[in-house]
């Protein structure tokens, strides 16, 4: 582990998205649990990403969960179907990480459902300059396969997962625990931050 401040491992981060090709889209998957807060750490480098030239577009996996009729079939605290059933990866594909693949169209949708409304956000169709960064945080994104050029997985070891999350969503623990075990994230992704203490990261190395 190399101890890191959060300024530097934003900068760090920056740098090495910055360091792909300019004529090509650079797709950024920011993943972690709700508690490791991947939203902030995307919000984060959005700026000196632009800094350094390059367009930018976040985008929230949470803005493409299932409707509640799939998604919450089971119930609203199954930990398998939050595993399994709750993203619509289909859509985030479709929408969102395909059309920046090589020879795509750069068009992309940065949201497709509202899952406090549970009706389709009707997004319009925005497009990403060539060059253009992606930046896309979410929970459970690694092992599907997803397409990117740069995966950051925010680790958080038991107990902090226990202590900085939400009480109301402890029932999600068992996905995690299942994460770690089928997927192991902190071998998978490209870039690991220990993050147990949001003031004190470290990157696994």
């Amino acid at each position: 582990m190399r101890p890191i401040s959060p300024a530097l491992l934003v900068e760090e981060l920056a740098e090495r998205v910055a360091a792909h090709p300019r004529e090509a889209w650079v797709r950024v998957l920011v993943d972690g649990a709700p508690a490791a807060r991947p939203d902030l750490l995307v919000d984060q480098l959005v700026e000196p990403l632009r800094v350094r030239g390059r367009a930018v577009r976040r985008v929230s996996a949470g803005d493409f969960l299932r409707p509640a009729s799939l998604r919450l079939e089971y119930g609203r605290t199954d930990p398998d179907a939050f595993y399994d059933d709750w993203l619509d990866e289909g859509g985030l594909r479709r929408e969102v990480l395909d059309p920046l693949s090589p020879g795509g169209s750069g068009r992309i949708v940065p949201s497709l459902w509202n899952s406090e409304t549970d009706r389709a956000t009707r997004a319009p169709y925005e497009r990403l300059p060539e060059g253009g960064v992606l930046l896309l945080d979410g929970t459970l994104l690694l092992g599907r396969g997803l397409p990117a050029e740069l995966t950051v997985h925010l680790w958080l070891s038991k107990t902090a997962l226990v202590r900085r999350g939400d009480p109301a969503h402890g029932w999600r623990l068992p996905a995690y625990e299942r994460y770690e075990r089928e997927v192991a994230p902190a071998r998978s992704a490209d870039v690991v931050v220990k993050a147990d203490d949001p003031r004190h990261p470290a990157l696994l190395t």
